[in-house]
């Protein structure tokens, strides 16, 4: 008979590493009322079948330090719950054949730096000395990573799970999870031995969460590849070398060959992420399995031909060795290669920890993060890169998901430069006047799915993808940007912006509600306003423009990106029995920026309406017979209006706006010239330098906060940290750059100390000098202090600006 309870305060589905260090963490957090199905044994999927290999290297900042804590926890696991654990700390290399891969490699470096990891950067010679089989005739250094190694995944599974079940943690083995249904505000999970009612249900079935996630009326956003590794017998001078030297050669990954070369006891294991690919499960034809525990796919050796011809020649000794077996195994892929790790959108009290491609690795760090979520509410880190909600309706895709996962997975090492845009996936939501700004030399880019202008190309400019692969400022681009930032400054622009986020809040009791709400005030009917939302620590969670219409109607604008994330977040507080309602009107309207010393011409040529309203105003009017909204706010400091109108109606607005701008010098304008023009007003960008790292004071907003409100969220801790003083401060930075602007998580240098970091860069063009935005220790934060900012492992003279506009810092243009 089974002794599966009838309920539990957290149901956990899925048994491998991942769901078992959610488990672990629970319990160690004192939610202890945990239980975890699997239908077969721990490890039975990904896990069993993971070649184990623990790096901490990453571009991304929150994925280091996932990473990070991944390794930390693991080097003192077996012996804090006393469970024999094979992990070889072995370090590793990353090979570099290029200038644009050391130049990615030195940035790591400094991130690391800053995470308290001491990586470094090896010359070809010292390559050699570490590991004296390479060849490196035609390298140019590589990155050492003294910490990484390879752990047994079931070992570490098994670990992770003697540890949860001493603290009071259940597993339950055999024990498939067959369906979930929500009841009086709780969850039944149904298993062939009875159901679990808990308050709390966490998706952590690895490639099966797309199957599951239809149980609770989610598309869960994610595909299937055929990953293959090659085991190879000994060597015998391998053995001999690693006898005498006492331990095992680092980990070797040629990164822009794309493979991983380890040593696996005497012999060596390669793993290939090969750009001939193969996904599985995407038809009738091949239909996912009930089960496929411990099973492979049927090897296919003849897609790794060219990888291993590679790597022979690479470390000659392979090429002595017998191939002994072959692994093919399936690794879930979301769309941009990251997990999904934190709320499942849309679903109350449902989670997800799933989709790990790197599972081992980040099994550690995700346990963390999604017992945080669970307990706390919140995570430590901003963990944006791996939010269920950073993708929306149009990425669940099948289509989609398949071209994505495919693309990734082909391009597992590759680098993510500034300017290029991914091919694969694109054109899913298309602004009404797509063809016509294409037609212009629009360069588009993704966001959200939304294909935007970044850039306007003329005739005979590099348009190709290989002109992209740079860290560089310099390109095709510069000089565009700069005209397209020079019109704006001097004449007008207009920029197609569609997919803004946008919420219609409306009815008796909506502007008290969200006055308690946000940190600051609300406007006044015919008056727009920045909000910003805090959570409990008083940490910046978003910020949203609110236009106010009438007394308790509102729409509230914010990031494309943050569609699922911003409205999740306003869904959380509503009142149980609020009189007003909250309604997702995106896919509705469409914006369009005009801004300059022209754009009040310009429109005064096609609309009655009176365009004397002061900054932060808003009216109803018509363009060409269209009702639109015309909103005076400019994201770019200038003069300027944003046109917010019906989806049908934006063609022919712009078309209208488009010929009578024509005399007055109207170009069009993207994305990137948007970028460098806020970084010059000090405006900051969702994610960057705004985000749950930082505090409302710690990112520079106190003029956002209203203390003489009673109460508001996150109130108690601003007035905290304010009585015992701010740690660091938001500082707009003016940099002597090389040939690259500082990107996001520069280290920010004082006299050989780490003393901050960037939270974006970017040229200005309008105030002619490299721009950053930063958080520094405050004693520093005086304007004039001069400080170091390393860009990708150079050093650069920064200065500390005063606290205002580098642009027109008395926004007289932007009150024109």
């Amino acid at each position: 008979m089974s002794n599966l309870p009838s309920q539990a305060r957290v149901v956990i589905i899925g048994g491998g590493a991942v769901g078992v260090s959610a488990l672990y963490h629970l319990a160690m957090a004192g939610w202890t009322d945990a239980v975890l199905l699997e239908k077969n044994e721990l490890t039975a999927g990904s896990t069993w079948h993971a070649a184990g290999n623990v790096p901490t290297f990453s571009s991304s900042w929150s994925i280091m330090n996932m990473q990070r804590y991944s390794a930390s926890l693991y080097r003192e696991l077996g012996a804090q719950v006393d469970y024999p654990m094979n992990y070889h700390v072995t370090g590793s290399i990353r090979l570099g054949h290029s200038n644009e891969r050391l130049q990615e490699f030195k940035r790591v470096v400094g991130m690391g730096r800053y995470q308290g990891m001491d990586l470094d950067i090896l010359s070809p010679d010292q390559i050699k000395s570490k590991y004296p089989f390479v060849e490196t005739h035609d390298l140019i250094g590589a990155l050492h990573d003294p910490h990484d190694g390879d752990i047994d995944p079931a070992q570490l599974t098994q670990a992770l799970a003697k540890g949860a079940r001493d603290l009071g943690a259940r597993i339950f083995r055999f024990c498939a999870a067959i369906g979930a249904r929500r009841e009086n505000n709780e969850w039944i999970v149904s298993t062939p031995d009875g159901d679990i009612r808990c308050e709390y249900v966490v998706n952590a079935a690895g490639y099966y969460a797309r199957e599951v996630g239809k149980w609770f009326g989610r598309e869960v956003p994610m595909m299937v590849m055929s990953h293959q590794y090659m085991l190879f017998e000994e060597i015998p001078e391998l053995a001999a070398w690693s006898k005498e030297a006492g331990h095992k050669l680092p980990l070797l990954r040629d990164v822009d060959s794309s493979y991983y070369l380890r040593q696996e006891k005497t012999g060596m294991n390669l793993g290939p992420y090969e750009r001939n690919c193969k996904a599985h499960w995407l038809t009738p034809e091949d239909p996912m399995p009930e089960d496929f525990s411990f099973q492979l796919f049927p090897d296919d050796l003849e897609r790794l031909e060219w990888y291993l011809n590679d790597a022979v020649e690479r470390v000659p000794i392979l090429g002595t060795a017998g191939l002994s077996r072959m692994i093919n195994g399936p690794i879930p892929y979301t769309p941009d290669g990251n997990p999904l790790i934190g709320p499942m959108p849309g679903v109350p009290n449902a989670f997800e920890a799933c989709v790990f491609t790197f599972g081992i690795c980040q099994a550690g760090g995700a346990g963390k993060v999604l017992a945080e979520w669970l307990t706390e509410g919140q995570t430590e880190w901003d963990m944006w890169s791996c939010d269920p909600r950073r993708f929306t309706r149009f990425a669940s895709d099948q289509d989609y998901c398949i071209a994505k996962g495919m693309e990734v997975y082909g391009h597992e090492y590759a680098m993510h430069f500034p300017k290029h845009a991914w091919p694969a996936g694109r054109n899913r939501k298309l602004s009404p006047i797509h063809d016509r700004i294409a037609a212009l030399g629009a360069q588009f880019k993704s966001y959200n799915g939304w294909e935007r202008a970044n850039w306007y190309a003329k005739s005979g400019d590099d348009t190709s993808e290989q002109s992209t692969q740079t860290w560089n400022r310099a390109g095709p681009w510069q000089k565009r940007i700069e005209e397209e930032c020079l019109a704006v400054r001097d004449a007008a622009g207009i920029l197609d912006l569609p997919g803004f986020s946008r919420y219609r809040l409306q009815g008796e009791g909506a502007r008290d509600w969200l006055l308690g709400l946000i940190t600051g005030k609300v406007p006044k009917p015919g008056r727009i306003g920045l909000a910003y939302f805090a959570d409990d620590k008083g940490r910046i969670v978003t910020e949203m423009s609110v236009m106010a219409l009438e007394e308790n109607l509102f729409f509230l604008t914010t990031a494309a990106t943050a569609q699922w994330h911003d409205f999740a977040w306003l869904q959380k507080h509503l009142p149980k029995d609020a009189s007003f309602t909250l309604d997702d009107v995106t896919d509705n309207l469409a914006c369009q920026i005009l801004s300059g010393p022209q754009s009040r011409a310009i429109l005064a040529e096609v609309t009655d309406a009176d365009l004397s309203k002061p900054w932060l105003t808003h009216l109803s009017c018509q363009i060409a017979g269209r009702r639109l909204q015309l909103v005076r706010v400019s994201f770019v400091g200038e003069l300027g209006w944003e046109l917010h109108t019906e989806m049908d109606d934006t063609a022919t607005v712009f078309d209208a706006v488009w010929a009578a701008g024509g005399k007055h010098g109207l170009k069009p304008f993207g994305m990137e010239a948007l970028d460098s023009l806020r970084i010059e007003k000090g405006y900051r960008a969702w994610k960057g330098d705004l985000s749950t790292d930082y505090t409302m004071l710690q990112g520079g907003l106190e003029r956002f906060v209203d203390w003489a409100k009673p109460d508001f969220k996150g109130k108690a801790a601003l007035a905290r940290e304010k009585q015992q003083g701010v740690t660091k401060r938001f500082v707009t930075l003016a940099v002597e750059a090389g040939e690259c602007d500082a990107p996001y998580m520069s280290t920010l240098w004082r006299d050989g100390q780490l003393v901050g970091e960037t939270t974006s860069g970017n040229w200005g063009y309008r105030v002619g000098k490299s721009v950053a935005l930063g958080m520094l220790r405050s004693d520093l934060a005086v304007p004039g202090t001069e400080l170091e900012v390393e860009i990708f492992g150079d050093r650069f003279k920064a200065v500390v600006q005063p606290d205002r506009p580098l642009w027109d810092p008395e926004n007289e243009r932007l009150r024109a």
